[in-house]
């Protein structure tokens, strides 16, 4: 039976990706000031991108592949009962949902682009810094 990931790396993994994104917006102030922190930031960003992303894909993969390999959907829609598997499975498959933390990472990436989108407007058209 399939289990979550412990909640020391889950919350490695949700701060890591903050790290990336902030990472990586930050480029837009580091540019006026430094190009060695400019690089660092970059790596830092990539690294843990890769890292986050490649972590992600192995989590979505395996939701999948046990929907798909369980057969789940046509299961529930055919109102089937469910052997101690599937409903092990199933019951994985949504409390990774419920208590993912992904979804504050894309609040995370939505927020700090938009101030760093505003920054690089404020900075390079209207030279307000």
């Amino acid at each position: 039976m399939p289990h979550l990931n412990s909640k020391f790396y889950r919350y490695f993994m949700f701060f890591l990706g903050v790290a990336a994104t902030i990472a990586y917006r930050i480029i837009v102030v580091l540019n006026h000031y430094s190009p060695r922190s400019v690089q660092i930031a970059w790596y830092i960003g990539t690294i843990g991108f890769v890292w986050y992303f490649a972590h992600r894909f192995r989590v979505e993969n395996r939701r999948d592949r046990i929907i798909t390999d369980l057969e789940l959907v046509k299961k529930i829609e055919n109102n089937e009962n469910l052997s101690e598997l599937e409903r092990g499975s199933l019951v994985y498959v949504i409390k990774g949902l419920q208590t993912s933390l992904s979804k504050w990472n894309y609040i995370v990436i939505f927020v700090f682009s938009s101030l760093a989108l505003i920054y690089g407007f404020l900075q390079d058209f209207l030279h307000l810094f």
